[in-house]
């Protein structure tokens, strides 16, 4: 029987401290599936593919962390869940001279009948009273300092966290009619490296909670 929800979580630092959501998968039986994806959008869109093929959820939860663009408003150790999703870096070029998928006309994908995608993917609404932030910002390599941070920030208005994984999922899951929610803990600011700022158990717990309230029959 297809999973009602399939569940995944990009590393196992992230799965071991996710007791709640475990202690949920665990009591459903076929319900539900947790699974690893791994690190960075190359493995998380090729296992996300292949899982979806073998198990044909009815949907997909991604839980995990990322870094707030501004701590004012997401607050490091919270949760939410996402609007949509982007990626940054794909294309040519650096800098200012940056040109994205839309300004190279090269769509990631284009079907006959669909909407070419370009940089951006819509994601399942979070049910009234969850929190909610506009958008998530996928990339290849985290932001390495404050200006790095500010230039990808300058470029996706509106972008509220910066994850690894969340955009190769939503590519994943868009090619094979299967709705995404995405829910991050916020772990850091988007750019600091210095992990002693870092807030990643409390991130981790606010996310099992949310993930637990919204997978909970």
């Amino acid at each position: 029987m297809a999973p009602r929800a399939l569940v995944l979580v990009p590393t196992a630092l992230e799965r071991v401290r996710l007791p709640g959501l475990g202690e949920l998968v665990a009591g459903a039986g076929s319900e539900l599936a947790l699974e690893l994806i791994g690190f960075g959008p190359i493995a998380a869109a090729a296992r996300t593919a292949a899982l979806v093929a073998r198990l044909a959820p009815e949907r997909v939860v991604l839980v995990g962390i990322a870094g707030s663009f501004d701590p004012e408003v997401l607050e490091l150790g919270s949760a939410t869940g996402f609007e949509d999703v982007s990626i940054d870096g794909l294309g040519a070029g650096r800098g200012a001279g940056y040109l994205d998928p839309a300004a190279l006309g090269l769509p990631q994908w284009q079907a006959d009948d669909a909407e070419p995608v370009f940089e951006r993917l819509p994601l399942e609404p979070v049910p009234p009273g969850m929190p909610a932030a506009p958008m998530l910002l996928t990339v290849a390599t985290a932001s390495g300092d404050a200006g790095h941070a500010a230039e990808r920030a300058a470029r996706h208005p509106g972008a509220a966290a910066e994850d690894m994984e969340g955009f190769a999922v939503a590519l994943a899951c868009y090619l094979t009619g299967t709705p995404l929610t995405i829910l991050r803990g916020i772990s850091n600011r988007v750019g600091e490296r210095d992990k002693s700022t870092w807030r990643i158990a409390d991130a981790l717990s606010a996310v099992d909670r949310l993930a637990v309230s919204l997978l909970r029959p």
